[in-house]
């Protein structure tokens, strides 16, 4: 995961401040200094202008070692230096001189504001993170709101390895009142990962589904969660449902396999749902596997018709059975087929009847049931109450997740 706010990105920023804040440097001394100091100055500017830097930097230390200069040639002094070494790449050079302009007192208000998150800018570009952040946290703390620089307070701390830091500025979740930015919660992510912090890095990735949700932050929860020890390889289609509700079903193989799991656990309906979106995505029904595929379907298709007829004497044998499973499992081809309103009383009918073979896979059945019927929050009650340590409740948590988008 890539977090590192780009060189170019602060160059930019830093370039703008300075540009904004420093004229020339012959406009700054021009009848505002004496001869001697204002002479090796344009000279600077002119060199500044040819992009001679080195040489621009020697004549204001040409002009700086004249003695008994004013408060304002220091001054003057000072940010001519700081608009060269920036350019020059100089960044730390730049940064001391414009904390020198800073401690003058002679720049207030908005002008120094900015000066201040230059020097926070600066002084990143030199890597010296300590002082980025102590200056970033200064700019937010004296009222500036550009965010980029609580990413370069986050950042530096990151890279200065306080971790420690980075958590509290970004927080818990708890402070509903500023929502943390998605780079500030994949620096999280990667203090914890250096900490070997596990669950704290999960958690991260967590808020960032939620507020953030991309498929490559699901794709590495789900490979996580199916890497637990313990995982049970009998959640294979609770996985594949994950998959496709965050965008990570795309192969040929991934859709079949899907398909195959589907049947197998006798949910005709759901799988020919997911044969059609592999023909309408591309992925099924071309190449030399185009007639497995089609045999795939017109199987799906099959076992469909042959549900539907059975269905009135199955429900009529599962209300007499003394345990539920079949209750659960004839409700979920309901809702599979769209009739979520027949579906879901009969799934919940079960679950109250017990005795099941798995009452906690049920359960995470009913919660996706529930979340693909639209009924979220009723899926969120559903899914919170899932328990196990072999899968279920790590599926649950994350389709919860999924919930609370709404």
């Amino acid at each position: 995961m890539t977090t590192t706010p780009t060189r170019l990105k602060l160059l930019a920023l830093t370039a703008t401040l300075i540009g904004a804040l420093a004229a020339s440097p012959a406009a700054l001394a021009q009848d505002s200094v004496r001869a001697e100091i204002g002479k090796p100055l344009q000279s600077a500017d002119a060199l500044f202008k040819q992009k001679n830097y080195k040489a621009a930097l020697e004549k204001v230390s040409e002009a700086e070692a004249v003695p008994n200069r004013t408060p304002f040639e220091n001054l003057t002094i000072q940010r001519t230096r700081g608009s060269i070494a920036s350019a020059a790449g100089e960044f730390a050079v730049a940064a001391k001189a414009f904390e020198a302009v800073i401690a003058s007192g002679r720049v207030t208000g908005a002008e120094q504001l900015k000066l201040v998150q230059a020097v926070g800018g600066l002084y990143y570009q030199a890597k010296d993170y300590p002082k980025a952040a102590q200056w970033a946290e200064r700019y937010l703390k004296e009222g500036g709101t550009d965010p980029g620089m609580r990413t370069v307070l986050v950042q530096a701390h990151f890279l200065n390895n306080d971790c420690a830091a980075v958590s509290k500025i970004v927080g818990d979740g708890s402070d509903t009142a500023r929502k943390p930015t998605e780079q500030e919660l994949q620096i999280l992510a990667n203090c914890f990962l250096k900490r070997n912090d596990t669950a704290g890095y999960v958690a991260a990735i967590e808020r960032l589904v939620v507020l953030y949700p991309k498929k490559e932050y699901w794709t590495d929860l789900l490979n996580r969660v199916q890497k637990k020890p313990g995982f049970s390889a009998r959640m294979g289609i609770d996985v594949y449902r994950l998959k496709m509700a965050t965008g990570n079903i795309a192969s040929t193989n991934d859709y079949f396999e899907m398909a195959q799991l589907a049947l197998q656990a006798g949910y005709p309906a759901e799988a020919k749902s997911i044969i059609d979106k592999g023909f309408a995505a591309g992925a099924l029904g071309k190449d030399k596997e185009a007639d497995r595929h089609k045999r795939l379907r017109d199987l799906a298709l099959k076992q469909l018709d042959e549900s539907k007829q059975a269905r009135a004497q199955a429900e009529k044998d599962a209300v007499a059975e003394k345990t539920g499973d079949t209750l659960v499992a004839i409700g979920y081809r309901y809702v599979s087929e769209g009739a979520a309103d027949k579906g879901l009383p009969l799934m919940e009918q079960g679950i109250k009847k017990g005795g099941l073979k798995r009452p906690e896979d049920a359960k995470l059945l009913l919660g996706y049931a529930q979340y693909q019927s639209g009924q979220r929050a009723k899926a969120a009650q559903t899914l919170k109450g899932v328990q196990g340590n072999d899968g279920p409740a790590d599926l649950a948590r994350l389709w919860t997740l999924l919930a609370q988008r709404g």
